[in-house]
């Protein structure tokens, strides 16, 4: 399989073939064009000024003599004659008469006009050009002026510099040839590059990286790579954790379930116990159920691909149903959930994917708030958005922790969370939720102050 590095220098060498004989027959045609045609135009205007000496009447012999002197320092081949015939003794080559001269060329002649030939000599081994001029006087010709001259070929043009001209040419293929093969390489090695890297990341090794040399294509297409590169290996390292951590979430209340079942199976609790094993079994069983339940929603979010549909909800009204709700559970902490929502705020989203949102915060403000203390929720419009505000008076996040806590399975303190019940997905959850419903979620938060969460999210258009 040839690379392309190859066929790119095949298809230049082509193309400097290619061009070699565009000019080979450039140089043909302007032989053709140029040489002959000049010699031609040469020929006639000679032997039109030599036309102006004839006085008319017989053609003296003083005129054939000043003809002929003229064509001795000239290097066209001049003669005058009176009878076409007598050319076959003024000419080193056979005449025939018939040929040069024939009726129509006569006419031609007794018009006033010139006769042009181009033939092959084998005597002189090579094409000759002619022209005829008429000597003419009262529609009678008198005579003609003959001018020859035998054409050289294209080798003969250059005859000494042709093995110089060639040699040339070959050096020059040569030396351009192995300066395409190098450029090339030189162009190409990114491109190996970023095929050594793409084999070495399909063998698993995503800390692989390309330099990037240059601004053009290839160095953008690296710089790309790297990126592309960067970000799966970022996927990997969190597929990793993701799946570590997971691990580690599910491998305490499974070790919880069996020894303790294993515990009641082979009668090692004690009758007063029991209920309060089966308690704890059950409680661990309800952190899998949680936990997977979690799970399977966070990976539908992420690979759901098309848009949810969203419509028109009463925000307040959801918030006063959320409450509701949750009353119950606040209760027990003896915990105030105090709602002040504005009626006219009206948003497009989707109530069971908006719900979840504000009972996972909430039910997060319950747990993690002081007996005896108050939950204020608050919505209002601000700058064409609706505002939602969630504060407790909890036991508040460290500064260190706020940019990490809607990251997956993360915990500020694990072993209240754990305790509570708590997986780590639930402003995962919410941060996703949102993301589908176009809102954003900000958080505050002092130790033993409280934690304030800011909700926005894009109120109705008017029509």
């Amino acid at each position: 399989m040839k690379k392309i590095s190859t066929r790119i220098w095949i298809l230049i060498f082509t193309f400097l073939i290619i061009t070699v004989v565009f000019m080979y027959v450039l140089t043909d045609f302007l032989y053709e064009r140029l040489y002959v045609e000049d010699t031609e135009d040469m020929m006639i205007e000679v032997g039109t000024k030599l036309q102006t000496m004839y006085p008319g009447g017989k053609v003296t012999d003083e005129f054939i003599a000043d003809i002929e002197h003229y064509s001795n320092y000239s290097n066209l081949n001049i003669f005058a004659v009176r009878n076409p015939r007598e050319l076959s003794a003024c000419v080193p080559f056979d005449i025939d008469y018939e040929t040069l001269i024939g009726p129509e060329d006569r006419q031609q002649l007794l018009a006033g006009h010139y006769v042009q030939k181009i033939g092959y000599e084998p005597r002189f081994d090579r094409q000759l050009i002619s022209v005829v001029l008429p000597l003419v006087d009262q529609n009678r010709l008198e005579g003609i002026i003959y001018i020859y001259f035998p054409l050289a070929k294209i080798s003969e043009l250059a005859n000494e510099q042709v093995v110089f001209l060639v040699g040339s040419a070959l050096l020059f293929l040569l030396v351009i040839s192995f300066l395409i093969y190098k450029g090339i390489r030189h162009i190409m090695r990114p491109l190996s590059e970023l095929q050594r890297a793409v084999e070495e990341i399909s063998d698993g090794n995503y800390g692989t990286r390309v330099p990037v040399n240059s601004r053009d294509e290839i160095g953008r297409l690296s710089s790309t790579f790297n990126k592309m590169a960067a970000s799966i290996q970022q996927e990997d390292e969190a597929q990793k954790t993701f799946l570590a951590t997971v691990s580690h979430e599910l491998r305490t209340p499974i070790s919880y379930v069996k020894g303790y079942g294993e515990a009641l199976h082979n009668g090692f609790i004690q009758e007063e116990q029991k209920e309060e094993t089966i308690q704890l079994i059950v409680r661990e069983a309800n952190r899998m159920e949680r936990l997977t339940n979690e799970l399977l929603q966070l990976a539908r979010m992420e690979n759901e691909q098309k848009e949810i549909t969203l419509y028109p909800i009463p925000l307040a009204e959801t918030l006063r149903e959320v409450q509701k709700i949750l009353t119950h559970q606040a209760e027990k902490k003896r915990i105030a959930l105090h709602l002040d929502a504005d009626d006219a705020l009206i948003i497009k989203a989707d109530e069971i994917k908006l719900k979840q949102v504000f009972i996972n915060i909430i039910e997060n403000a319950i747990n993690y708030s002081n007996e005896q203390s108050k939950i204020e929720i608050v919505a209002m419009e601000n700058h064409n958005n609706a505002q939602i505000i969630i504060k407790d008076y909890g036991i508040g996040i460290p500064q260190e922790d706020l940019p990490y806590v809607t990251e997956r399975f993360y915990r500020v303190n694990k072993a209240r969370s754990r305790a509570d019940g708590g997986s780590g997905l639930g402003l995962s959850i919410v941060e996703q939720l949102l993301k589908q419903l176009y809102g954003k979620i900000e958080i505050e938060s002092k130790v033993e102050k409280g934690t304030t969460v800011k909700i926005t999210l894009p109120l109705m258009e008017e029509e």
